[in-house]
């Protein structure tokens, strides 16, 4: 049973920074490329980054420059640091797989950026 806990999320200013954590029962890290996704209120989940097992991290458009994913295997853990967050990077964070799967979504973590 494959299980992921997202923490690090809250409420940050503009301009703010967050950094995001996931962990995962099991060995799973090292066997699969790691993404974080988010779902904003009224929109479908999308992806918002993701690490490769060898290759180079891949950023969405609107995160490319303030987002970075990282990973640690050895700890069973992928984080995401959030630099110069806006009002429009507020979303629910989850972590899963990539391409995800269905049944490991977690509870994810809710991060709003206001003033």
């Amino acid at each position: 049973q494959v299980q992921f806990v997202e923490s690090g999320g809250g409420l940050v200013q503009p301009g703010g920074s967050l950094r995001l954590s996931c962990a995962a029962s099991g060995s799973i890290f090292s066997g699969y490329a790691m993404g974080w996704y988010r779902q904003a209120p009224g929109k479908q989940r999308g992806l918002v980054a993701f690490f490769s097992l060898g290759g180079s991290p891949y950023y969405a458009n609107d995160v490319k420059g303030r987002f970075t994913i990282s990973r640690d295997n050895a700890q069973n853990t992928v984080y995401l640091q959030m630099n110069s967050l806006e009002p429009e990077d507020t979303a629910v964070y989850y972590c899963n797989k990539y391409p995800p799967h269905n049944n490991w979504w977690g509870q994810g973590t809710q991060v709003t950026v206001s003033s």
